[in-house]
């Protein structure tokens, strides 16, 4: 570029350069000066973008536990059970929990810039469910601590309805008046924790009528607790073996009412989710009852995940004496049959009013699915009906349920019926004493 006379061709003071070349210098500072100014507010734009992580509030969890380790049916090596915990977030979607990476300053931005009141926890990932406005999640909604204590007299000892190896479930009274089941998880090395995930993976968005819903969770510090519906007539165990009297309140009809429902809970678990639930401790004191008689299974501490490629997952062996497959109490193979065997006691209980195991028995009793099997051989089945039973079954009955015990319970695995052909069995005769009218001639 070539200029000739005029005021740019005039000399300055600046260095004796001419004013044209002050002005293209002073064109070009300012050009760059502005592009480094643009670059650098893009690179802090992106950064700030990225750096955006889960947000917590009343309606999501800031709890990290194990992840729920599976084995492919060729795979022989031991399942673990510990996973990094300072890295990793279950997300729920329905019944199927995802692992996603959390970075931990994202967390630590997202939670600061959170106005919520939630107490932040011991653990540095995040248990994350779609929220609305109320505080409610997709799965549950979320109690303060304060509520539940409220709820439940400070947790006080008149209002404990049960209590197990995990924790201690409380009556509450929330404060619109409605009566929920507050579970308060013992913390014992973390299991706490772990017992909370695998509830809420488990049955965090499942209903089902026969299954216990969960209505929400709380977590402030090391407290771990789960909200549940209260069923408001004990349980199976209280009902079969409390002190009933003479004759029992459970009727033929009202066992075959419980049997058959709680297959159809276990058949949904089995076969109308995906992953498919084992619940892993079917018994009768896991059974809820409400007045009607409706059986709700609860208690899902112990259950796992079973993904539709997996044809069992392997575990440290957990359950009740007397409940366990043998081929699981033996190898730690654990799919849906070893809730089709314990579903199978369980049957054989209801029938006999007999606990799985009892040593006040004569030998050759003390086990009862020797027991009933013994005598199904005798030919003496008639003699298994609970004699506290006021009208027994017709026979024709009682041998198709004795049927679908041994079946159950068949030391043969892949013999054992699914919980789905169960139902359709038990449901052949669910109403076993209707006859039809004579024709009048």
């Amino acid at each position: 570029m070539e200029i000739s006379g005029g005021i740019l061709n005039s000399k300055t003071p600046i260095f004796g350069q001419k004013l044209y070349v002050i002005v293209i210098a002073t064109i070009v500072v300012v050009l760059a000066v502005f592009s480094i100014i643009f670059v650098f507010l893009s690179l802090k734009w992106r950064s700030k973008r990225s750096s955006i992580g889960v947000k917590r509030g009343p309606g999501i969890l800031p709890l990290v536990f194990q992840e729920i380790s599976e084995v492919q049916a060729s795979d022989k090596v031991q399942a673990t059970e510990e996973v990094d915990e300072n890295s990793k977030a279950i997300v729920l979607v329905g019944a199927v929990a995802r692992i996603v990476e959390i970075d931990s300053e994202s967390k630590k931005r997202s939670s600061e810039s959170n106005e919520s009141s939630l107490t932040q926890c011991e653990s540095s990932s995040a248990l994350s469910a779609s929220t609305d406005d109320m505080g409610n999640s997709a799965w549950g909604r979320w109690y303060s601590l304060r509520e539940l204590q409220i709820a439940t007299n400070q947790f006080c000892d008149e209002n404990v309805i049960g209590e197990g190896g995990f924790g201690i479930v409380y009556r509450g009274v929330l404060s619109d008046g409605s009566v929920v089941a507050v579970k308060n998880l013992l913390n014992k090395k973390g299991q706490a924790k772990k017992e909370f995930k695998v509830e809420v993976e488990a049955i965090g968005k499942v209903r089902h009528k026969n299954l216990v819903g969960l209505i929400g969770y709380c977590a402030e510090g090391a407290q771990s607790l789960l909200v549940y519906e209260y069923v408001d007539n004990g349980n199976l165990e209280q009902w079969l073996h409390g002190e009933v009297g003479p004759v029992s309140t459970l009727t033929w009809e009202i066992r075959m009412k419980i049997a058959i429902g709680t297959a159809r809970g276990l058949a949904y678990l089995h076969e109308g989710l995906e992953p498919k639930v084992v619940h892993r401790d079917v018994k009768s004191s896991n059974i809820l009852l409400d007045k009607k008689w409706n059986p709700k299974i609860s208690d899902f501490g112990l259950a796992k995940l079973l993904g539709s490629e997996k044809s069992y997952v392997t575990t440290r062996v957990m359950g009740t004496f007397g409940y366990v497959s043998p081929e699981y109490a033996s190898t730690g193979m654990l799919n849906e049959g070893n809730d089709v065997y314990s579903y199978g006691v369980l049957l054989m209980e209801i029938i006999t009013g007999r606990i799985p195991v009892d040593y006040s028995k004569p030998p050759g009793e003390v086990n009862l699915i020797d027991w009933v099997k013994g005598m199904i051989t005798s030919r003496r089945g008639e003699e298994l009906v609970d004699p506290l039973i006021d009208v027994h079954p017709p026979s024709r009955v009682l041998k198709r349920m004795l049927l679908v015990c041994l079946r159950c319970v068949d030391l043969d695995a892949d013999k054992r019926p699914k919980m789905g052909q169960i139902v359709h069995m038990l449901e052949a005769d669910e109403f076993p004493y209707h006859v039809s009218p004579r024709p009048t001639g």
